[in-house]
């Protein structure tokens, strides 16, 4: 049997924000918890647990109620390569300081 997971306090805290966005936007749409659960097929104990931020609801959970409340393309973009600004740190480290043609081999060089 497998360890429980425990999350770190960063991703606690991530979560904790996470859940009451989720609520708030729930409220800014004037949708009772009960409407958004059975949008989202799930139940109001689980939404509620989502909006807590349980960090052991699932991630397809949580999708389903962003879907519910029309923010699930936000999800896709967590991960953007556009917002990644240590990866694209890292690959502008790696360019190269020069870059040159190659010639074709047999290339006649006369014009």
């Amino acid at each position: 049997m497998a360890a429980p997971h425990y999350p770190s306090v960063a991703v606690r805290r991530a979560l904790r924000k996470l859940g009451q966005d989720i609520r708030d936007a729930r409220r800014r749409r004037g949708l009772p918890a009960a409407v958004v659960a059975e949008r989202a097929f799930t139940s109001r104990p689980t939404l509620r647990r989502i909006e807590d931020g349980d960090h052991t609801v699932g991630i397809g959970i949580y999708a389903a109620v962003l879907q519910a409340l029309g923010l699930l393309d936000g999800l896709g973009l967590i991960a953007a390569p556009s917002k990644d600004e240590v990866g694209l740190a890292m690959a502008s480290e790696r360019l190269p300081e020069r870059v040159r043609l190659r010639r074709k081999k047999g290339a006649d060089n006369g014009g």
